[in-house]
C-alpha cells in the first residue's frame, strides 16, 4: 500500500496458493467446475492490484479477498449462463421434515420473536413468519426498503445470539 514494489510481489506470491484453495471450494460449492478455479484466480489478482486502494488496512484482508473471490466466481457463472447445482440425493436428508415438529418449531420461533425490540419483532413477524416481502412491510411500517433491510439483518443477529444463549441454558 505504501509503494514497496517487493513487498507487494511477495504478498501476491504468498497470498495467491490460499486464493486458489479458496477459489476451488468456492468452484465446488457453487457446482462450478474446479477447472474454473485458475481463471477466477487470475481474475481476483487482477482485481486486487485494481481495487487494493479500497481496502482498508486496519481490517483483515482475508475477508476481503474472500468476498472478490466469491464475486469473481458469480461473475463467471453469470456470463457463461450457468447456475450452480446440488444432486437432490445429496440434500435429500436435509430436506426431509418432521411432521410431528412443525407446530413446536413455530412455537419456539414465536417466543424467541416476542424477545426482539418492537420494530424488529414487527419485521421479522412480517418477513419470515408471515411471509411478507420487503417492500409490503416497509410501506406498512413507514419504513424505507433498505432500513427494513438492516434491521431484519440485526434482528436475526439478535435471534442467533438469543437462540445460542437458550441453548446453553438448557445443557
Amino acid at each position: 500500500m505504501d509503494g514497496d514494489t517487493q513487498a507487494y510481489h511477495r504478498f501476491l506470491t504468498g497470498v495467491t496458493p490460499q486464493l486458489r484453495l479458496l477459489a476451488v471450494r468456492r468452484c465446488r460449492e457453487m457446482g462450478a467446475p474446479a477447472s474454473d478455479a485458475e481463471d477466477i484466480v487470475q481474475e481476483v489478482l487482477l482485481a486486487v492490484h485494481l481495487k487494493r486502494g479500497t481496502w482498508d488496512m486496519s481490517r483483515p484482508i482475508g475477508p476481503w479477498l474472500s468476498a472478490i473471490v466469491r464475486n469473481k466466481l458469480i461473475d463467471t457463472l453469470r456470463r457463461r449462463g450457468r447456475h450452480g447445482s446440488v444432486p437432490i440425493e445429496d440434500v435429500m436428508e436435509i430436506l426431509a421434515a418432521d411432521e410431528r415438529t412443525d407446530a413446536t418449531d413455530r412455537l419456539d420461533a414465536e417466543q424467541l420473536v416476542d424477545r426482539l425490540k418492537p420494530p424488529q419483532r414487527d419485521i421479522v413477524r412480517a418477513i419470515s413468519l408471515e411471509g411478507a416481502g420487503v417492500k409490503e412491510t416497509a410501506e406498512r411500517l413507514k419504513m424505507s426498503e433498505g432500513a427494513v433491510r438492516v434491521a431484519l439483518h440485526r434482528a436475526l443477529k439478535a435471534l442467533a445470539a438469543l437462540y445460542r444463549s437458550d441453548v446453553r441454558e438448557d445443557r
